[in-house]
């Protein structure tokens, strides 16, 4: 099999060159400090997979106390933690990958027992997710402060020596909040028509870029990662999606990052030829290099992700399950890949207790088997 497309570098808009095509993909561990200092288990679990791909993009980092999405997450929204921080882009750097921060806020995502009840959003409107608290309506001013706050996490990844930061515009998260015509019913500036609802998803993009601009010192890497469409109606369609998209290769993007569960899905809305992937990619042509990702498992998934017009893959769960898919599939050992774990292989896999636990406690997110 020729894989040569995959280990080609590509020099991103900032200046940084991947040295291949392969990405970690941000994945929630749950094993931080309570405080949202990394730990000494997250850096290992980081390191041994940082060894191949060209790129890891963290867990995603809270930029707000009241963003907090998941118990004992990794969070940059306090400059007590800029040293915790920079131990974990030193470790993912120093094994040949470039180092990018995922931050985000959950909004109205948050379990409101890590927010002290305070649950936020774009709107006054529950999700639709089963259990999900009732968000209050956050006023003008603290919109701008969250914004500030995007702002302020991006000068804390500089300072901690992060190669850049991807901003968590999708899974339903806040970014993702007032984007979409479900969450938003906001009638000020920050919603309305498609125009409307981009306003705050490109007022965070401005205030990150400028960030960059007042505080760092050598090229720096902004992402932007996204949910094509919702489930809910009303909810983000694809023609809205494409709509920021432009909005956002206008902006100059180091790359756009889809979030899809199967490279391979169709789009829900039936709008546009072809898979989500495919939709995305020709639409972008090239524009702004776009990462694509969901159920990557082989060699053949990767190039086809590839071949639907991606710059770049991303590998979520299979990297976990086989921390050498990088280093295997470049040396001609695909057909080793690893695709299953067992329960008794948490040290073979350097994998943190929360995560393992989580991993074996989820039926079906995970391909569990037993090995003899």
């Amino acid at each position: 099999m020729n894989t040569e497309a995959l280990f080609t570098p590509i020099t991103l808009r900032s200046g940084h060159t991947l040295k291949n095509r392969v990405v970690m993909a941000p994945m929630t561990n749950y094993s931080s400090e309570e405080d949202g200092r990394v730990t000494a288990s997250e850096l290992a679990y980081y390191a041994r997979r940082s060894g191949g791909v060209g790129m890891v993009v963290t867990a995603c980092a809270n930029v707000t106390d009241n963003g907090q999405g998941f118990t004992h997450q990794v969070s940059a929204h306090r400059d007590d933690l800029v040293p915790s921080l920079r131990e974990l882009a030193a470790r993912i750097q120093a094994q040949g990958a470039k180092a990018v921060l995922q931050i985000f806020h959950a909004g109205r995502l948050a379990p409101a027992e890590l927010v002290d009840g305070d649950v936020v959003s774009a709107s006054a409107v529950v999700s639709e997710r089963p259990g999900s608290a009732e968000p209050r309506e956050l006023t003008d001013a603290e919109v701008a402060g969250i914004v500030t706050a995007f702002a302020d996490a991006t000068r804390r990844a500089i300072e901690a020596g992060f190669d850049g930061v991807e901003l968590h515009g999708a899974n339903g998260y806040l970014i993702q909040q007032f984007f979409s015509p479900h969450s938003n019913r906001r009638t000020d500036r920050w919603g309305g028509d498609v125009q409307g609802r981009m306003a705050f998803p490109l007022a965070v993009v401005d205030a990150v870029q400028q960030a960059v601009k007042a505080h760092a010192t050598r090229p720096f890497i902004v992402g932007y990662r996204f949910s094509p469409e919702e489930p809910e109606t009303p909810g983000i369609r694809m023609s809205d999606t494409l709509e920021l998209l432009d909005a956002l290769d206008a902006r100059q993007m180091d790359y756009l990052h889809v979030s899809l569960a199967d490279y391979r899905g169709a789009p829900r809305s039936g709008e546009g030829e072809g898979t989500r992937l495919e939709i995305i990619a020709r639409h972008l042509h090239g524009r702004t290099p776009l990462i694509g990702v969901g159920a990557v498992w082989q060699a053949e998934d990767a190039l086809a992700v590839l071949e639907a017009g991606a710059a770049m893959v991303a590998l979520g769960r299979s990297i976990i399950v086989e921390p050498d898919w990088v280093q295997k599939v470049e040396s001609g050992r695909e057909g080793t890949l690893r695709t299953a774990l067992s329960a008794d292989e948490q040290d073979l896999l350097v994998v943190p207790d929360p995560l393992w636990k989580a991993i074996l406690g989820y039926a079906g997110w995970f391909p569990v088997v037993e090995r003899a």
